[in-house]
């Protein structure tokens, strides 16, 4: 993998994660885990180029990702599809998903990423907030219980991009 800079990367942010699917991946006490996500953003603020990833409470990452300063999202090639699914799917509590999609994993700085991966983006938390429903400007016409009717609600963590890494 070679280094690159946020100003260099070429990827459509809309269809990278909203098409081609990301890994969440963080390590926690020597453990590694990781989930699919397609909800995200880039851009900047308070100066710094940042991606915003949205994490359900219930899900086992967000213990991972609040036990550390940093985590990875990786983007990988299309051959990987299945496997992004399972790890959408499948929860890390019962199930070892890094062993079971035989990923290789490899750490920048102590925060692990995949080999597999074809792009990659090394990042450090700066914010993170709850969503509720006071907060949605819609929420007279409902619009939270679409997607909140068991009000596992998102948490929202705003996180430095500090490296980017292609194949």
């Amino acid at each position: 993998m070679k280094e690159i800079s946020v100003e260099e990367l070429s990827d459509n942010p809309f269809k990278m994660i909203g098409k081609d699917w990301m890994l969440i991946t963080a390590e926690k006490e020597g453990k590694v885990n990781t989930m699919t996500a397609s909800w995200g953003g880039m851009g900047i603020i308070w100066n710094k180029p940042v991606a915003t990833v949205y994490i359900r409470k219930s899900r086992y990452t967000k213990e991972f990702i609040d036990a550390e300063d940093g985590f990875s999202l990786c983007i990988l090639p299309e051959e990987y599809r299945d496997k992004l699914g399972y790890c959408g799917k499948i929860s890390g509590r019962n199930e070892d998903k890094v062993k079971n999609c035989g990923f290789s994993v490899n750490h920048i700085e102590e925060v692990p990423y995949f080999e597999e991966s074809r792009l990659v983006l090394k990042c450090k938390k700066l914010y993170s907030q709850e969503m509720n429903a006071a907060s949605f400007v819609k929420a007279s016409e409902n619009f939270p219980n679409q997607f909140y009717s068991d009000n596992d609600w998102h948490v929202m963590y705003i996180a430095e991009i500090e490296k980017v890494l292609v194949k």
